[in-house]
């Protein structure tokens, strides 16, 4: 039996999705397209909060808008975490392609 995988969005009142296959279907492989723009807008969204935190000018305002993207973000990465994490133990993820190794904003740390 395939293993079940988290998938990067969730359901009904924020329920978890899972998908059962060999992960090589076509929802696979929407999943792994989202995980891969939900790191690369992550590692954006650090290089965005490291110039806000360096501008003395911010306000109040920008600074709360920043920590809710953040929160946002790092629950988005947070399940893509747990969910290769799962693959992992279970033998089951295969080896990204070299385009989709990297985030799409290139790494800032």
């Amino acid at each position: 039996m395939d293993a079940a995988r988290l998938l990067p969005w969730a359901g009904d009142g924020g329920k978890p999705c899972y998908l059962v296959g060999d992960g090589d279907g076509c929802l696979s492989r929407v999943a792994d397209t989202i995980e891969s723009v939900q790191l690369g807008m992550a590692a954006d969204l650090l290089g965005h909060t490291d110039d806000l935190l360096s501008d003395r000018t911010a306000t109040p305002e920008q600074l709360r808008y920043a920590i809710a993207r953040l929160a946002e973000s790092l629950r988005e990465v947070h399940r893509v975490a747990r969910s290769r994490g799962a693959r992992l133990a279970a033998g089951t993820v295969r080896a990204e392609p070299p385009e989709r190794a990297q985030p799409a904003g290139g790494a800032r740390h």
